[in-house]
């Protein structure tokens, strides 16, 4: 398999979590891309020029971590990421859709942060904010459960990235639950081989 990355993607880290959880990182060929100027190979197997993007050894392309990490989880022994059944499949839907709802609001609100201040992106920016603030509310009043799935993964990728790129904006403040969750959750092996580094 072939993932097309950018080493500092929280999607791609979410994707490269769940093969470690899977014991399957090992199977994946890694090609670094910068998909904010459409290279060709990556436009070839995914035309929304978007990182991850998976090419499965039979040469089909999967794009977007959520379809990645279920296609990952489709392999490998260990305990499946993706509950088969009841309340513990949509707990951990529910939470991969926070994380990634985190993420949809904290990547390109860091594009918008780097461009001229006008109002009009002021304004977006601040909505961005104001939902990623609302759903680290959320996740203090239900942190997820100290397992490893699919929605735990998330979330603690979404925590990292925030910590990563918006260091001077913490989260933790008046999150002491959420926190104490990160931390014993940060020592797994899928996410602290995965944190991002500059």
């Amino acid at each position: 398999m072939k993932l097309f990355y950018s080493a500092t993607s929280p999607y791609v880290r979410k994707v490269m979590a769940c093969a470690i959880e899977r014991g399957i990182a090992d199977r994946i060929e890694k090609s670094s891309s910068n998909p904010h100027q459409s290279p060709a190979d990556l436009l070839a197997q995914n035309p929304l020029s978007k990182v991850p993007c998976l090419v499965t050894d039979d040469g089909m392309s999967l794009f977007g971590s959520q379809l990645i990490c279920e296609y990952l989880d489709s392999m490998g022994e260990t305990v499946p990421l993706f509950p088969a059944s009841g309340a513990a499949r949509w707990r951990a839907l529910k939470f991969q859709s926070l994380g990634d709802g985190i993420l949809d609001a904290a990547v390109p609100c860091r594009g918008e942060l780097g461009k001229p201040k006008e109002d009009a992106r002021d304004a977006q920016i601040a909505r961005f904010k104001a939902a990623m603030a609302r759903t680290v509310d959320v996740l203090e009043a239900d942190p997820p459960h100290a397992h490893i799935d699919i929605g735990s993964i998330t979330v603690a990728c979404a925590l990292g990235y925030l910590d990563f790129r918006y260091a001077s904006d913490p989260w933790r403040p008046g999150h002491p639950k959420l926190a104490a969750w990160y931390e014993a959750f940060s020592k797994n092996a899928s996410i602290a081989q995965t944190a991002p580094k500059e």
